[in-house]
């Protein structure tokens, strides 16, 4: 889709967002039961549309499906923030920054793994590397999120993940969703 909506930030067109301004940012968007109606939604996949964000970060506003999920992934040099607007999102996450490159995969140690059930009006802020995965575990129902980065996604690495090995499986440029 290459719909752009905007959703006003005071305070933060001049500068680069922080990463409390880009939750700050998702959290009044998901909250915008308009916005969130606008959002045409798919049965059987993802959808989504992409927003302006504030400082010229890159926003999305997503629709997911029961039972759908992003895999494993970073957002490699950015940071940012997403909120559920709808429904449950769970998220899996590794509390250890990986190194930015020169790997194909990684034994992870045990205790690094992070889960966290996020409802609807819950977000939450995230660093550089930080690699997770979002679900919609519902069996029945849409989940609606936002979410934005800064600065827009240079790239995203995708991963598998086979007990604690990690796995490096591709690298998607902005062509790629956009």
């Amino acid at each position: 889709m290459s719909q752009s909506v905007s959703v006003p930030v005071q305070g933060t067109e001049a500068a680069a967002p922080t990463a409390a301004q880009l939750l700050d940012f998702v959290r009044r968007a998901a909250a915008d039961a308009r916005l969130i109606a606008s959002l045409p939604l798919d049965p059987e996949g993802r959808t989504w549309v992409r927003l302006d964000g504030p400082g010229g970060s890159e926003a999305w506003l997503i629709g997911w499906p029961p039972g759908t999920g992003t895999g494993w992934h970073d957002h490699a040099e950015s940071f940012g923030a997403f909120a559920t607007a709808r429904g449950a999102l769970k998220e899996n996450s590794l509390a250890v920054r990986l190194p930015s490159g020169g790997w194909r995969a990684l034994e992870l140690n045990e205790g690094v793994d992070r889960e966290r059930l996020l409802r609807a009006g819950q977000g939450r802020a995230f660093g550089r590397h930080h690699v997770h995965e979002v679900l919609n575990e519902s069996s029945a129902e849409h989940a609606v999120s936002v979410h934005a980065y800064y600065p827009p996604l240079p790239l995203i690495r995708r991963f598998s993940r086979t007990g604690p090995v990690l796995r490096l499986e591709q690298v998607e440029r902005p062509e790629d969703w956009q």
